[in-house]
């Protein structure tokens, strides 16, 4: 697999305080990778370091299998949680100047503009002033000016914040585009259903330290409780209540349909038990109705994981 960024070992102390401590990722090329951690964990320091805007005390970062320097800025679109733009500045002045310093000449810079306003249907903006904006107009500016010179690596902090449900929408298909374009984008966020949505890969960190890396799949996987979603029509309802309580499944009733006599079940295996015996076993005793494993989600796994520490 070959990696578009690679953080090794990186160590960042800001006094007395440590915001990473040892720090190792791998973020593979065309993936969309979602950063995750409460506040305080240390992504905000790791995203700085990535952008130069400061140094680790120790470790390593490779951007592209090279070594991070300052070259490398070009290469890079980052869109902060705190959106930088000048308020008293006109639209489309502010886009040229911010494309003219990410390397695109004037001619470049107002083609993509161009093509990224028509797109995003934000034409009649270029004479406005940011200030005359909503949070979520000045949020679409913001993303123009982040991807339009075409960087390898796109770093978002909270990219939703300020939209609206439509406008969100618009932005997260723009960025799966970006991604199945070529482009490898940093997702960080604390809002878990985005990452289930758009991430192919996670990073959890907590605490300063890195706890969770993987294919979300993977880690959902690594993550799973053996516990499985049941719906059954028994033969016999109090002989199938008072049959299970004596195995060794641990369940829970979690509906009771009389119109049917479906029961809901959630069910748990013993460490040495199989799905395909405990779908025998309820079989034997009623009409199986659905069978599904509980797989945990992103969020499960982020409360669960940093709730132990």
């Amino acid at each position: 697999m070959e990696y578009i960024l690679e953080v090794n070992n990186v160590v960042k102390q800001y006094g007395d305080y440590t915001a990473l401590n040892n720090v190792s990722l791998k973020v593979p090329k065309g993936s969309i990778y979602g950063l995750l951690g409460p506040n305080g964990a240390g992504k905000t320091s790791l995203i700085r370091i990535i952008n130069q805007i400061t140094m680790p005390d120790s470790g390593e970062i490779l951007l592209d299998g090279e070594k991070l320097s300052p070259d490398h800025i070009g290469h890079i679109g980052y869109m902060p949680e705190e959106r930088g733009l000048y308020k008293s500045m006109k639209v489309g002045e502010q886009a040229l100047y911010l494309a003219q310093l990410k390397g695109l000449s004037k001619t470049e810079a107002k083609k993509q503009l161009e093509y990224w306003f028509e797109k995003l249907e934000i034409k009649g903006w270029w004479n406005k002033k940011i200030q005359e904006l909503s949070k979520g107009m000045a949020q679409k500016i913001q993303f123009v000016v982040t991807v339009l010179h075409q960087p390898k690596l796109l770093i978002f902090d909270e990219p939703f914040s300020g939209f609206d449900p439509v406008n969100a929408n618009l932005i997260k298909d723009e960025i799966l585009e970006l991604r199945d374009k070529g482009a490898t984008i940093i997702f960080s966020t604390h809002r878990m259903e985005s990452v289930e949505e758009l991430c192919d890969d996670i990073a959890l960190i907590h605490k300063s330290n890195k706890l969770i890396e993987g294919k979300i799949n993977d880690v959902k996987r690594e993550y799973r409780t053996n516990t499985f979603e049941v719906g059954i029509v028994p033969f016999n309802l109090q002989g199938f209540l008072a049959n299970i309580a004596t195995t060794e499944y641990k369940s829970e009733k979690t509906d009771f349909k009389t119109l049917d006599d479906e029961l809901k079940l959630s069910i748990t295996l013993p460490q040495a038990g199989t799905s395909s015996q405990l779908l025998k076993y309820l079989m034997e005793h009623g009409n199986v109705t659905y069978f599904v494993e509980k797989i945990p989600s992103v969020n499960d796994i982020f409360i669960k994981t940093v709730s132990q520490i």
